[in-house]
């Protein structure tokens, strides 16, 4: 397969989504229904230049990581997303590799969740996907790239977050978070990214490290999370960790108990996450 075929295929993929169906602003003059480069480039989280030479076949082999991107921002179905693997010169994931193939299901569901922030992770705690919401709550994620999109990996080597722990509210943290990474890394023992993150998350925290050797067990459960955010102030909110089954993805889904302050906070953040949005 040639880059041209890739190229053909993306445009193909790109004209039939449209703005709409991506959460994306629908205003303005548009030459055609479905999306424009830049917005598949948000979506996707890499540049647009990028985007322009991978549909006019001027760049080769994309990364893995970049193609599972464009398949989940085109909203592929299963066999659209291995083709495109295909077309990239890759071998589709296979079973033996941590899964981050959201189905057109569960897309659909994510759609209607637009006033709940939610965001979408694997089983090793890479961010996927991420509702304009959960953008707005936690911080926009999209030009985080590699290791810096995964949970662990971020509260391990000291990431910015807005997530306020007590003591021993991390120290709970942090052991559910390698307990959890252990169990997936014990069913995808083939994955040589999740290897690879074990063995560098292991060289760059010696608090992970000591947590990995000492074999801790168990999985990351759903809880209450202090937030602080820089406009709508603090808000304590309960993160319920949804597991998608058969698919081994994560939905972190954040809510607030009704007629609390939390809840009003909540709700002016979807008005300020919006002009933001469309500003």
């Amino acid at each position: 397969m040639t880059t041209t075929e890739l190229g053909q295929a993306l445009r193909r993929w790109r004209d039939r989504v449209s703005p709409g169906t991506a959460g994306l602003p629908t205003g303005g003059h548009r030459r055609a229904a479905g999306l424009r480069r830049e917005e598949l480039a948000l979506l996707a989280g890499i540049s647009v230049d990028y985007v322009t030479r991978l549909e006019q076949g001027r760049a080769a082999n994309p990364s893995g990581q970049v193609v599972e991107a464009l398949g989940r921002a085109l909203r592929l179905s299963g066999e659209e997303r291995a083709h495109l693997f295909r077309l990239a010169g890759l071998v589709p994931p296979g079973p033996e590799t941590v899964p981050a193939y959201l189905t057109p299901s569960l897309q659909r569901l994510l759609d209607r969740l637009v006033d709940t922030p939610v965001g979408v992770s694997d089983a090793a705690m890479t961010l996927l996907l991420a509702n304009p919401m959960y953008a707005a709550l936690m911080g926009d994620a999209s030009g985080l790239r590699g290791f810096e999109r995964n949970g662990v990996w971020r509260n391990f080597t000291g990431a910015p977050t807005r997530v306020r722990h007590t003591p021993q509210e991390r120290r709970d943290f942090e052991t559910s978070m390698v307990a959890e990474l252990r169990a997936t890394a014990a069913r995808y023992p083939a994955d040589r990214q999740l290897q690879r993150l074990i063995t560098e998350l292991r060289a760059s925290s010696e608090r992970f490290a000591e947590l990995w050797d000492a074999g801790v067990v168990g999985r990351l459960e759903s809880s209450r999370k202090t937030i602080e955010h820089p406009h709508v102030g603090t808000l304590t909110l309960d993160c319920d960790v949804l597991r998608v089954a058969g698919s081994d993805l994560h939905l972190l889904v954040y809510t607030a108990e009704p007629g609390t302050e939390d809840a009003q906070r909540l709700e002016l953040l979807a008005v300020l996450g919006t002009q933001t949005m469309v500003g």
